[in-house]
């Protein structure tokens, strides 16, 4: 299977796009089937000098298609016990499916906090003070690229293998993404 995915990031002469605190967004309609993964998330533009997890990632949306009513947010970040520490959470829709219509998701990123949302509802907060002391926050200071993506199958648990019912081709469907700087 071929996975395709819209990054960002400046490269090779490329400008490219990233941004420090604010509101980023997308409206999306999400496939549904086992083996699907799409997702929705920014990474530090420090990667290529401090490596990952050291630059961060921001999880904004990922779901795993066999579950098409669930999603899940979380923050990367280096850990000194366990190499790396990602704390977040899921949400689950009160009806319907992602794959059924369009959602938006978004992340609100302040220094020291980055609050996730669905379709307008705060579903999470996470902020530098519930860090663990042998984690190191990096979410402050230095500027992420977006990247918007469907992966497709693994060995791993997330999103484990495709199966014969899943459909393909199997789109994710972005009706835009937008970006705002707070005031």
């Amino acid at each position: 299977y071929t996975s395709g995915r819209i990054v960002t990031e400046s490269r090779g002469g490329n400008k490219g796009f990233s941004q420090a605190y604010g509101r980023f967004e997308a409206r999306m309609k999400l496939p549904s089937g086992a083996g699907l993964w799409p997702a929705f998330w920014m990474l530090g533009t420090n990667i290529e000098t401090v490596s990952w997890p050291a630059c961060g990632e921001v999880d904004v949306m990922e779901n795993l298609g066999q579950d098409p009513t669930t999603i899940y947010g979380h923050l990367h970040m280096p850990q000194t016990s366990t190499g790396n520490y990602g704390p977040g959470t899921s949400y689950m829709l009160p009806s319907g499916s992602f794959a059924d219509d369009f959602h938006v998701f978004a992340v609100e990123w302040q220094m020291g906090e980055l609050d996730l949302f669905v379709d307008g509802s705060k579903y999470d907060s996470i902020t530098s003070s519930s860090a663990p002391g042998d984690a190191t926050w990096e979410f402050d200071g230095h500027p992420f690229f977006i990247v918007l993506n469907l992966a497709v199958g693994s060995k791993d648990s997330w999103p484990g293998a495709t199966d014969g019912a899943t459909v393909f081709p199997a789109k994710v469907l972005v009706d835009y993404v937008r970006v705002y700087e707070k005031m």
